[in-house]
């Protein structure tokens, strides 16, 4: 039997499964694996190696120098395509508490969703990659193209690891044709969509101190240098009120986007005066004739996390302090790198505020997929055969993930299917994932398998 002939049988376990499916999720939602307070994490990975290993794939633990990834592969198919399906498995951290409905490691279906932390972001998603392998095993005995599932227990902390393990696993990640990853909300109008790619980012903090403590302001007032000043001025060197980052070189290399992404983007839906309402916000940022999804996808941002210095509680302190502090990140696109960046700031902050401390924070390289790829036909079956729709295509745009290590270490193009609903609150209380949703990802999952299966 063809793949084709095959899929229409996994569609039908898939549904005949489904009270299943439900209840494995919801027991493997109950284990906490809070990767930020390194709680459950080993136990949590030793269940995915086995629940792997129970349906027919080769797995086991890829140990780093921080939490372990769980590999798995299952080689069927000469010749056809090897897809690796990313995923992580570690969760954020649940609090605030009191602000949960039901205690978020004891999930409840309320309202149609399933409600627990963890259950969007990401195990809900990642766990309908491995039911769909799994139905396709029970159905035909095999998978119909070659698979290979890395999930992560570090995503939730910034992926410190993750290069490290691409790196040093090369030899079992050689044959891997492309990557799909099921992570996120879908676009809000509740329309699926396929990703190429995120922003990247690098944050940092520029730091300064005038005296060795705080003064009078009346006192010291014009004779004290005030550091909020220092760090306002050079700020305002930084970027105008026009929105542009004036920092040299910063947009060097950008290139006009080509006809597929300036179609797609176009083609994406927004409401922008609901949106705007909705968050009670009366206007955009500058330039106020940029649109919507150009803002998100074709321009790198500069954004001001947080100002720290002086006081701030009730009434008047005439104070001057000695001392502040600004955090600050930075949204990267193609062709831009975090080192590169980090230097021009580096020169900018030396050449106009030199007794400013520039301190480098966390960082994630842009990732970026052509539209046109090979595989983005095949993808967008997957969603046309199990959804009934395609998929929106969306530019890289948005915030980062360690997509960079397919695209730019392993070299193969990387694709983002999200499964979860929009308002999943995901890093929030009451993080939840409608069921639905959940049952269209496993079809979704074994739909893909099929396409490729078809490609050689």
């Amino acid at each position: 039997m063809t793949s084709t002939a095959h899929l229409e049988t996994v569609l039908d376990r898939i549904t005949e499964n489904r009270q299943d499916y439900i209840d494995r999720l919801l027991s493997y939602l109950r284990q906490p694996s809070i990767s930020a307070h390194g709680l459950g994490i080993p136990e949590t990975a030793d269940f995915l190696v086995t629940s792997l290993n129970r349906i027919g794939m080769d797995a086991r633990l890829l140990q780093t120098s921080g939490h372990p990834f769980v590999y798995a592969r299952r080689d069927d198919v000469p010749g056809a395509p090897t897809v690796l399906l990313y995923g992580h498995y570690d969760v954020q951290p649940a609090d605030p508490l009191d602000e949960w409905v039901s205690p978020p490691f004891e999930p409840e279906i309320r309202d149609g969703r399933i409600w627990a932390r963890g259950v969007g972001d990401n195990k809900g998603q990642h766990f309908a990659q491995m039911l769909a392998l799994e139905t396709w095993m029970s159905v035909a005995g095999k998978l119909p193209c070659n698979v290979v599932m890395l999930l992560e227990g570090e995503e939730e902390i910034g992926s410190p690891h993750i290069a490290e393990c691409v790196t040093e696993n090369r030899s079992l990640l050689d044959h891997v044709d492309l990557v799909v990853t099921a992570d996120g909300p879908v676009h809000e109008s509740g329309l699926s969509t396929l990703k190429f790619g995120p922003r990247g980012m690098i944050g940092f903090e520029l730091q300064v101190r005038h005296a060795a403590r705080d003064f009078h302001s009346g006192n010291w007032g014009g004779v004290a240098p005030n550091p909020i000043w220092t760090l306002v001025h050079l700020l305002a060197t930084m970027k105008n009120a026009n929105g542009d980052i004036t920092i040299d070189g910063f947009y060097d290399g950008i290139e006009p986007p080509d006809a597929e992404t300036r179609k797609a983007l176009d083609a994406l839906p927004v409401d922008l005066d609901r949106l705007r309402s909705s968050v009670d916000m009366p206007r955009l940022d500058a330039p106020a004739d940029r649109p919507y999804h150009d803002r998100l996808s074709l321009w790198p941002t500069f954004t001001v996390n947080g100002f720290h210095s002086g006081y701030g509680g009730p009434g008047t302190k005439t104070v001057l302090p000695c001392e502040a502090l600004v955090k600050c990140d930075m949204r990267l696109i193609e062709p831009q790198s975090c080192e590169d960046i980090f230097r021009k700031v580096e020169a900018h902050v030396a050449r106009h505020a030199p007794e400013v401390t520039l301190v480098r924070q966390g960082s994630m390289e842009p990732s970026s997929t052509p539209l046109d790829s090979p595989f983005t036909g095949p993808i967008q079956k997957a969603f046309r055969v199990a959804q009934g729709r395609e998929a929106l295509l969306v530019p890289p745009m948005g915030g980062s993930l360690p997509d960079y290590v397919w695209t730019k270490i392993l070299g193969v193009p990387s694709f983002c299917t999200p499964y979860g609903n929009h308002d999943q609150a995901n890093h929030a209380p009451n993080e939840n994932m409608e069921v639905d949703r959940y049952i269209n990802g496993i079809r979704t999952g074994a739909a893909l398998l099929a396409s490729l299966g078809e490609m050689r």
